[in-house]
Formats: structure tokens, C-alpha cells, sequence
């Protein structure tokens, strides 16, 4: 299969808030655009917090309206679970190999869950980064776009493949779907390809795997999120105890010249938001947070200071060198306080890992022939014809984000014009 949109055409590779602004900005001004995701799903992880800055709103303000605005432009072709796998040509004149997984489910499906009912067999969810299950067919999360279903086919069983098929009337199961290879032609590529957080696991001093109260900053924005796990409630995974105390561990991975090198920008942030998702659910709770530097530019001081005025939160300036688990359920967080040299074992019933924001396109990145720089962020190259923007380009909020695509798409359609 080939695709020519002529000159101009722009392919954004990422549809997460970032990947969605640039690729509208640049189709209202009447460029043909493809939008490749490698999800199920657009939105990316805007989609799985629970509110986002500056207004604290909820990822339903910012998403809905640009899915709505996607499907109203028509210059505007979506792609999910795509990837790029060869890049030849340059700007102006890029040919674009790419693949798309098969999703087992095709545009008949209605999202009518019917499919779902009858599925015997489940996977770990995954949006909800592992706290439960889902079934092996399922909707990636309730605002999904597109509003399709996925099966995840090697994790069911013959019988229930069967079931699943037999339940769809709308002839929407396709167990044959096989991978598709197909071309694209365009002028310019923005690389919006977002992050992921830094795998808990490789900071062996913070024992993640040792306690189901240790957690990630991004695990608390599902359990505070509506549509999460635990339908809001921010309760201790494993037990489902409520907890009375709490440490946030600043920097997880973070100003680490054995991990991440750069400083991940919005996690002291993030951390000052979900102390505000803990004092609506417990005003009384102990929390304690750990920290290195507390970065809160700009416009953000005035809400750190109203959580640092909080008298039931305790601000430490410390790295942490240890957490261990505790036969009730609940772990002690070990530092030693910077500013007056004592050594701090606190106990708390869950530890909140402020992990930070790892480029997500990583090695792929540079076998394309992107420029990225030494902490895997990709820069923008014009006489390469590809733009970053996002957190593709540099660890930054959503707002932030939302400036840089306007940016890039605005460099992409100047290439072959």
C-alpha cells in the first residue's frame, strides 16, 4: 500500500496532546497530515491523569475537543497502532515505510462490549499501569479514541476466541487481521513521540518491587483518576487499605548520572498536585516528601506555597537511601536530612515514587537518523526536515507542550513549499 499526499504533507509520528496539536495546526492551514500512534488510542498520557496543569482539569478539557476536531478534518488521515520502520528521501521528499498491528477488531465494531461479556480469559491492564486486570478483548479506557475495541489475541484461548466471535453482531472480530506494511510520502516529519516513566525497578535502592506500597507518581494519578482502578478512591494496591500517612520520593531516577541525567521539571509539581488529591480524600493525613531541589517556575510558586503551609505536610531535604517493607503493609522510608545531618526512618503506609519523564523513542530514534541529544530528547533539524515537540522534545507540561507543537508544525509546513 502507498499514500502520496502531494507537497506540504506532514506526518506526525505520536498522538498524544502534543501530536494532536501539531498535526491540527497544521492541517487548518490546509496541509494533508498523517497521524501515527503505536497505541490502540490517541491522547497519550494526558489521557491517563487524573487533571493536568495549569487549572487542574481534567484530561477530558483538552482531549475531547481536539478529537472532535481531528475527526472534522478531512485533510487529517489517523493511523494506531502504527511505527515507523525506515525512513529514505529528506525534506521535501521523505518515503515512509511504516506497520500497522493488527488489531483483531475492525471499523464494524460499535463499542457495544458484547465481545467482552463473554471473554473468559483477562490481561494486565495496562492503562492502569498493572493495579488489576482487564479482559483479553476491552476498550482501552473509557474516553478512547478511536472507540473501538482491541483483542488481545495470544492471550486468549481457542474456546474463547470462538465466543468472542460468535458474540459480535456486527461482524466486527477479524482473527485473520495480519500485519500491514505501507508507504508514505510527505515533506516533513514531526516527532512527537512523548516519554515514559523511568522503570522504577532499575533504582534498586527504592525496592519497588518489595511492597505494594510503593508506587509511581504516574500509578497515584490512576488511583485519584474517576475511571481508574479504584474508581478515585486512593487506597494501598494489594490490601485496599486507606492510607493515614504518606512519603513522596523526589527524584526517582531523576539528576542521576546512573539513571536520567536531566532534571524531569514537572515532578516537584505533579507532587504538590497529588498532595491535593490526598488532602480532598484525607485532610488529616501525615505527608512527607523527600527532596532534592524544590523546582516550581513561575507561575507555579504561589500553589507550592500553599502546600508547604500545610501543617500536616512535612518537607525533608534529603535523597532517600532506602525504603523497606513492613510486615503491616507499610514501608519505612530511610534519609538522611541535609540541612541538620540527622538520619530519618519514617513510616508511612504508601511511598509515592516521583519517577521522571524518559524520552520514549529512545534507540529506534537514532537507527531512523533523527538528531537526539546525549539524554535522548530529539532536536529539531531543518535541514533534516524533522521537528520535535512535546516532551519529545524536552521534559515540560502540558502547556508548555501545546507551545512547542505549534512551533514545530509551523517549521514542518515551510518544508517544500
Amino acid at each position: 500500500m502507498s499514500d502520496t499526499a502531494g507537497n506540504g504533507a506532514v506526518l506526525v509520528v505520536g498522538g498524544g496532546i502534543s501530536g494532536l496539536t501539531a498535526a491540527l495546526e497544521a492541517a487548518e492551514v490546509g496541509n494533508d497530515v498523517f497521524l501515527i500512534e503505536k497505541n490502540a488510542y490517541f491522547g497519550g498520557r494526558v489521557a491517563q491523569l487524573n487533571q493536568y496543569f495549569p487549572k487542574l482539569c481534567p484530561p477530558t478539557c483538552g482531549l475531547e475537543i481536539n478529537f472532535k476536531r481531528i475527526k472534522d478534518n478531512r485533510r487529517i488521515r489517523t493511523y494506531t497502532l502504527t511505527t515507523v520502520k525506515s525512513i529514505s528521501g529528506g525534506p521535501g521528499n521523505f518515503e515512509v515505510q511504516l506497520e500497522t498491528a493488527p488489531r483483531y477488531v475492525n471499523s464494524n465494531c460499535t463499542a457495544c462490549g458484547d465481545c467482552a461479556q463473554v471473554c473468559g480469559d483477562e490481561i494486565d491492564d495496562a492503562f492502569n499501569f498493572g493495579m488489576g486486570t482487564t479482559k483479553a478483548v476491552y476498550l482501552p479506557h473509557e474516553m478512547a479514541f478511536p472507540r473501538r475495541y482491541v483483542l488481545a489475541k495470544e492471550a486468549c484461548s481457542a474456546a474463547t476466541l470462538d465466543a468472542i466471535k460468535a458474540a459480535c453482531k456486527y461482524n466486527a472480530v477479524d482473527l485473520d487481521m495480519q500485519p500491514q506494511t505501507f508507504t508514505l510520502k510527505v515533506s516533513a516529519i514531526v516527532w512527537s513521540t512523548g516519554w515514559n516513566p523511568y522503570d522504577p525497578t532499575k533504582i534498586t535502592n527504592l525496592q519497588y518491587s518489595s511492597s505494594n506500597a510503593i508506587i509511581t507518581n504516574m500509578m497515584m494519578e490512576r488511583l485519584a483518576a474517576d475511571n481508574g482502578p479504584t474508581k478515585g478512591k486512593i487506597l494501598r494496591p494489594g490490601d485496599g487499605k486507606e492510607p493515614a500517612s504518606f512519603a513522596f520520593v523526589q527524584c526517582a531516577g531523576s539528576r542521576d548520572e546512573n539513571h536520567l541525567q536531566h532534571c524531569s521539571y514537572i515532578c516537584c509539581m505533579a507532587t504538590f498536585k497529588q498532595i491535593s488529591y490526598i488532602r480532598a480524600q484525607y485532610p488529616d493525613a501525615k505527608i512527607y516528601v523527600f527532596y532534592i531541589d524544590l523546582r516550581t517556575p513561575g507561575k507555579y510558586e504561589n500553589f507550592r506555597e500553599k502546600f508547604m503551609a500545610d501543617p500536616n505536610t512535612t518537607f525533608i531535604k534529603g535523597k532517600v537511601a532506602d525504603i523497606a517493607a513492613e510486615r503491616d503493609g507499610g514501608v519505612t522510608v530511610t534519609a538522611e536530612d541535609a540541612i541538620n545531618g540527622t538520619k530519618i526512618h519514617q513510616k508511612v503506609d504508601l511511598c509515592i515514587l516521583a519517577t521522571g519523564m524518559e524520552p520514549a523513542l529512545g534507540e529506534q530514534g537514532k537507527a531512523l537518523g533523527v538528531t537526539m541529544d546525549g539524554n535522548g530528547f530529539v532536536v529539531s533539524d531543518a535541514a533534516k526536515g524533522m521537528f520535535s515537540a512535546g516532551c519529545a522534545k524536552a521534559a515540560v507540561d502540558v502547556y508548555t507542550s501545546g507551545q512547542s507543537s505549534t512551533a514545530a508544525a509551523l517549521k514542518a509546513i515551510q518544508i517544500g513549499r
